[in-house]
């Protein structure tokens, strides 16, 4: 199956790279020890890996690579700078080692962000970091703040009980399906729950049940509501968030390594990232 993405438009995008990597430098500048620049620099490493994609919609030049291996490092470097219990912890960071305080909880680090910071590993096929972001406990990112739906907070103790290997797996995501029938939507409205939320999950459920035909479906599925969901309105269309689907690229990857077939072609699934084409170009 081939879904084409909507079309962005790559001259305004490779304009605005240079300008949104200046600012991503900027506040990796001060990451070590600024609250201000940790929230910065998660932002925008993300915002720069999904531009960068517009250009190179199959993620196949370095360049692209290199900004996808840094938003993974700077979501999980802020993780476990907030979780250690020590006065700093050391991580990799565009190739150089960072010592970062340790903070405790900050806004930006909700359980929005964990995930974003779990899908970036996994595309990444980082065991390491996702070990470590698995083990971050739920009542912590709850006490990171922001209102979030319930399903969010199930959603994260889905993906770290299987990860984990769990014997409560099975509870977790029946309760992640539950909570994210559009019904139960309070802080996201009923679309971006039924077309965003949802789909990963029915993703996994059919991963976990070696469910090629079925997986391949929830995948086909997962990315037309996504393509529906971000060309719904003219702001929703020139949002970069619509650029890549994340999660069902997060989960994607899963099936990748680990033999189950992915039948789903689309620009919003990288190629590259999707079979993980760059392997051991770098020390992440």
């Amino acid at each position: 199956m081939i879904v084409p993405r909507q079309d962005y438009s790559k001259d305004d995008m490779a304009a605005v790279v240079p300008i949104m990597e200046r600012s991503l430098s900027h506040a990796l500048e001060e990451i070590e020890t600024s609250h201000n620049s940790r929230s910065g620099a998660v932002m925008r490493s993300l915002n720069v890996a999904l531009v960068r994609c517009v250009g190179d919609p199959t993620a196949g030049m370095l360049e692209t690579w290199e900004s996808w291996l840094l938003a993974m490092q700077v979501h999980s470097a802020v993780f476990a700078a907030a979780s250690a219990d020590q006065e700093s912890i050391t991580c990799k960071i565009r190739q150089e080692e960072r010592h970062l305080a340790t903070t405790g909880p900050q806004t930006y680090l909700n359980a929005n962000t964990w995930l974003d910071a779990f899908y970036l590993s996994i595309i990444c096929r980082e065991a390491d970091r996702l070990n470590m972001l698995a083990r971050i406990p739920v009542s912590l990112l709850r006490d990171f703040g922001g209102a979030l739906d319930e399903y969010t907070y199930a959603w994260v103790e889905t993906l770290q009980s299987f990860w984990l290997r769990r014997d409560d797996l099975r509870t977790h995501i029946v309760n992640a399906v539950d909570l994210s029938a559009p019904e139960n939507a309070r802080v996201v409205d009923a679309e971006t729950m039924a077309k965003l939320k949802y789909p990963p999950i029915m993703m996994l459920y059919r991963y976990l049940r070696n469910d090629a035909a079925g997986f391949n479906e929830a995948l086909a599925d997962a990315i037309r509501w996504h393509k529906e969901y971000w060309t719904a309105d003219a702001d929703r269309t020139e949002n970069i968030l619509g650029i890549v689907a994340l999660a069902p690229l997060a989960i994607a990857c899963l099936a990748k390594a680990n033999n189950l077939p992915v039948e789903v072609q689309t620009e919003y699934l990288p190629e590259a990232l999707l079979d993980f084409l760059w392997r051991g170009e770098f020390d992440a």
